[in-house]
């Protein structure tokens, strides 16, 4: 599998032409690589809720998906202080990275 996609200033991955946070770059390798440990156990907690059909532990798990990924950098505020705003989920060619996405090839 090959790395994704990343826009120049390395805010962003492109996915199917679409914009998602990276993680916030001052992070600790140690704290990543936890946070990271973390957003994956609890995906896996709310697809186990999921197939149990348990509301109340899928509400749960998406809460520790949502402090993972906050905890990361690629939720909440953003980790960058030039007042640039978050451009998250949407295309690339709708935002700022229009021409730089329209001349890959």
């Amino acid at each position: 599998m090959t790395d994704p996609l990343e826009t120049p200033d390395g805010r962003y991955i492109v996915v199917r032409g679409r914009l998602w946070r990276r993680s916030d770059p001052s992070l600790s390798d140690d704290r990543r690589a936890e946070l990271v440990h973390d957003l994956m156990e609890a995906r896996r907690a709310k697809k186990t809720a999921l197939a149990a059909d348990d509301p109340a532990a899928v509400e749960q798990a998406r809460s520790r998906v949502d402090a993972a990924k906050t905890s990361l950098g690629e939720r909440g505020p953003v980790w960058w202080d030039d007042d640039a705003p978050d451009e998250t989920r949407r295309l690339a060619k709708n935002t700022r990275y229009a021409d730089w996405f329209a001349a890959l090839p």
